[in-house]
């Protein structure tokens, strides 16, 4: 500590940058400044101030040449006792480090994107009755169109759910078979009108000859359908 900060025969601008890039930046930026420098004088360094405070150890992850030249530019001219101060004071520190162009210009900013902040809040607060509104008229549709129109698709479904049921191969076939029973009876009905005498022999063989093809017409198309792998 004493070979550090205590010999009067050592230039005290010569120990202001590297007191400065110990404390402000990683190795990649501090090491070319310090490199002229004992290692033990290194160590000696960092053991005896090891009180900075603890936010003073987070460094930037990124820092250009030009900023690190700037912010050496403005320790080289401190005291050795100002320095010690920087390292031992919180509120020195904080002041110091506020007065940094780099640091204004982050503050700066900070400011503009809270601002921006404030104001797209306020704008979304003006907007929110406006939402309502057309949550409202959402909730509105929901419970009168949505219903209305779900209606009408149930009887869509229920009409097209007929129609297959309607065309089904069990269906039509059912219906194939009820018309052959219903033409083997107009055939029996016409045979009987001839047996008691109610038709000419003429009329009787047109008419039980017609229903008799359409008979048979059904019944093998019947046939036909039930012997199909479909059916």
């Amino acid at each position: 500590m004493f070979r550090l900060w205590g010999s009067q025969n050592q230039d005290p601008q010569a120990q202001a940058p590297n007191a400065s890039a110990q404390s402000w930046y990683p190795p990649s930026v501090a090491t070319p400044l310090s490199s002229s420098r004992p290692s033990t004088a290194a160590s000696s360094s960092s053991n005896s101030y090891g009180q900075r405070p603890s936010e003073r150890v987070q460094t930037p992850s990124h820092v250009s040449p030009s900023e690190a030249a700037e912010i050496i530019s403005s320790l080289k001219d401190k005291s050795v006792e100002e320095l010690q101060k920087l390292l031992s004071d919180t509120e020195t520190y904080n002041r110091f480090l506020a007065s940094l162009d780099q640091v204004k210009t982050q503050n700066h900013v900070k400011g503009e994107l809270q601002k921006e902040t404030i104001q797209l809040a306020r704008e979304n607060m003006e907007k929110e009755p406006q939402i309502m509104e057309l949550r409202n008229q959402c909730r509105i549709t929901r419970t009168t169109e949505l219903a209305t129109a779900q209606e009408r698709l149930n009887d869509l479904e229920r009409q097209r759910d007929e129609i297959l049921r309607c065309y089904s191969p069990v269906h039509l076939l059912q219906r194939l078979q009820e018309s052959m029973n219903k033409t083997e009876e107009e055939s029996e009905t016409v045979n009987q009108q001839l047996l008691d005498k109610e038709i000419e022999l003429g009329a009787f063989v047109q008419k039980y000859k017609k229903l008799r093809t359409i008979y048979h017409r059904r019944a093998l198309t019947h046939l036909a359908s039930r012997s199909s792998p479909m059916a």
